[in-house]
C-alpha cells in the first residue's frame, strides 16, 4: 500500500474519530504528497524513496518548532508539534538506535578508509546513502565526527 493510500486511510479514520491533531498532521502529509506529485519534472508518481524523505523533513520541520517553543516557553505549541511530530513518526521507517548507528558508520569509514576528520566529507557520502530513511542525516553527522575525532 502506497504512502498516499495509507495516509487517506488513516485522515478517513481521524475525520470519524474527530481527532484534530491527526487530521492536521495527515492533511499537511497529503499536501505535501501533492506538492512532490506535481512538481516541475514529477511523472505524477512518486518513490518510496522519495516519500521517505518528504516524510522526513517534515518531521524535521516539528522537531526545529518543537526547540524553538521550547525554549520560548511556549507549551501549548510544543505540545501542537509533538502530536504531529508523533503522527509523521508512524509512517517513516523504523529509526536506529545510536549503537546501530556507531556499528553502522563504524563499518563505512572501515569500508572507505578513513582515518581522521578531514576525511569526513567521503565518509558523509556513503552513510548519508546507505543510512537514509534509517536515520537523521544530524545523528549520522554527529556520530561520524565523534568516530573520526578518537
Amino acid at each position: 500500500m502506497s504512502l498516499e493510500a495509507k495516509v487517506m486511510e488513516e485522515l478517513k479514520n481521524a475525520m470519524r474519530a474527530k481527532d484534530e491533531a491527526a487530521l492536521r498532521t495527515l492533511r499537511a502529509i497529503k499536501a505535501a504528497i501533492i506538492i512532490e506529485k506535481t512538481a516541475e519534472g514529477a511523472t505524477g508518481e512518486i518513490t518510496e524513496a522519495t516519500e521517505t524523505k518528504m516524510l522526513q523533513k517534515l518531521a524535521k520541520q516539528r522537531r526545529d518548532s518543537l526547540d524553538i517553543f521550547e525554549k520560548q516557553n511556549r507549551p501549548d505549541l510544543a505540545n501542537k508539534e509533538k502530536e504531529e511530530l508523533a503522527i509523521i513518526e508512524k509512517f517513516l521507517p523504523k529509526q536506529m538506535t545510536a549503537d546501530e548507528l556507531k556499528a553502522e558508520v563504524a563499518a563505512i569509514i572501515a569500508q572507505v578508509g578513513a582515518t581522521t576528520p578531514a576525511d569526513m566529507g567521503k565518509v558523509m557520502g556513503v552513510a548519508s546513502k546507505q543510512l537514509a530513511g534509517k536515520a537523521d542525516g544530524k545523528a549520522i553527522s554527529d556520530m561520524v565526527k565523534q568516530l573520526l575525532a578518537q
